[in-house]
């Protein structure tokens, strides 16, 4: 069984062989074709259209199967390889150790953005951005963007204690666990964390930064966490409603999964204990 730790726990060998599988993945190509994706579909989705991956409530099981999908390819590669998750009520600042030169990197020139250390800069060769928001071809960051400060423990808790999943109008206006998780309403979880990144994870080619993959990993991780302090607490809508993926409906672009067939993710991994 897979197990998604904490990253501030992995080992030296453990970050060297996540590193070295995201390399192969990107030397080989299949590593922009998840970038392709997640751009594709948050250019689509809209909050009075069709939307599937982003601004509905489909956002978690979306992006539950768009992370094992990837986890999948890291492990085509090196089977001992999982996801870490980057709990970011606690590494809080660009001091912290994912941002350290044997790890993610650190955060890009002040002129520019551009990553300049650790295994994803722009000097090394092996991360071309292929994917692009503009003409540039290396990986940006400006971590603390604009001065905002990262998601605290309190904000975390008081968005799990919502107890309702999602409700009308299914969209970034919605009130409910989702959206407040997902950061369009109250005080702003997951979209706060891109924006503080910046660079890369301030657009919808977001998984050029190999961070995109920590941070929905932690999302997850408190999407599983609200399951289980809510086991009453169902997905909604369950069925008949326009423009959103309801519990049994398929979910674009995989046509064989349904948000039913992510409400349990111990099917196919587990987090560690760590906070």
């Amino acid at each position: 069984m897979t197990v998604r730790k904490n990253q501030a726990e992995l080992s030296s060998a453990e970050k060297r062989a996540f590193t070295g599988a995201l390399l192969e993945l990107k030397s080989s190509g299949r590593y922009d074709a998840f970038v392709t994706t997640h751009n594709d579909f948050i250019m689509r989705d809209t909050d009075h259209g069709e939307r599937v991956g982003h601004r509905s409530p489909s956002f978690l099981p979306w992006h539950r199967r768009f992370l094992l999908e990837f986890e999948r390819a890291l492990q085509s590669v090196d089977p001992s390889v999982a996801l870490p998750y980057w709990d970011w009520t606690v590494d809080r600042t660009p001091a912290a150790s994912l941002w350290a030169s044997d790890f993610l990197g650190g955060t890009g020139r002040s002129r520019d953005g551009r990553v300049t250390d650790g295994p994803f800069a722009a000097s090394d060769g092996n991360w071309d951005i292929s994917v692009r928001v503009d003409g540039r071809d290396f990986l940006r960051r400006t971590l603390g963007s604009g001065g905002r400060q990262l998601p605290t423990r309190a904000e975390v808790e008081s968005v799990l204690a919502m107890e309702t999943y999602d409700m009308p109008p299914w969209n970034s206006a919605s009130d409910g666990f989702r959206n407040h998780l997902e950061g369009w309403r109250g005080v702003n979880l997951h979209n706060r964390v891109h924006v503080w990144v910046g660079g890369h994870m301030a657009t919808g080619a977001s998984p050029n930064d190999p961070v995109f993959w920590l941070h929905h990993a932690y999302v997850d991780k408190l999407w599983a966490d609200w399951q289980a302090r809510h086991p009453r607490s169902r997905y909604l809508p369950e069925g008949g409603t326009p423009n959103v993926v309801d519990l049994n409906e398929t979910m674009r672009p995989w046509g064989d999964v349904t948000p039913a067939d992510m409400l349990d993710h111990t099917a196919h991994y587990t987090y560690d204990t760590a906070a």
